[in-house]
């Protein structure tokens, strides 16, 4: 626990700002996964086809954002009491992403597995531009089901 102390104390203004509002997000989204249907999660974002969206790039402001949070969203889900899954890692980053004014993608996958307990599987991960935020590992292997997007002009 000590470790972890330091670490924190450690980080920069700026990183330490992101993990505490990385954190705080992952367990109010997680509460609200838990209690609120998932179209008043959604509301304010344009639902598309995965062939209609438009990737638009952040510009260099918004790119130097991009680690920032998707280091802190990384870090504050290992230390949560509760799960902090893909979904929950996926809407923190939206709200993240979106305060900071940085257009992006919110992706929902599934994909069949036989062989698995369950036999569906699903994830969700976020992109900005061309960098994944958050649910990177594994994400190819999904078929996209439903896109999310913000920030489009």
């Amino acid at each position: 626990m000590l470790t972890l102390i330091r670490k924190f104390i450690s980080l920069n203004r700026i990183h330490k700002i992101a993990f505490i509002e990385a954190y705080v997000l992952l367990g109010v989204i997680r509460f609200a996964i838990l209690t609120l249907p998932f179209r008043w999660l959604t509301h304010s974002l344009i639902q598309s086809a995965e062939s209609d969206v438009v990737i638009q790039l952040p510009d260099l402001q918004q790119q130097s954002v991009l680690p920032i949070v998707a280091c802190s969203i990384r870090q504050a889900a290992v230390h949560t009491p509760w799960q902090s899954v893909c979904l929950p890692q996926a809407l923190t980053a939206y709200r993240m992403l979106h305060r900071r004014r940085v257009p992006g993608q919110l992706y929902l996958g599934l994909r069949k597995d036989a062989k698995s307990a369950d036999p569906l599987e699903a994830h969700a991960w976020v992109q900005a531009g061309d960098t994944i935020i958050t649910g990177e590992k594994g994400h190819e292997i999904f078929t996209v089901i439903s896109v999310f997007t913000w920030g489009q002009s």
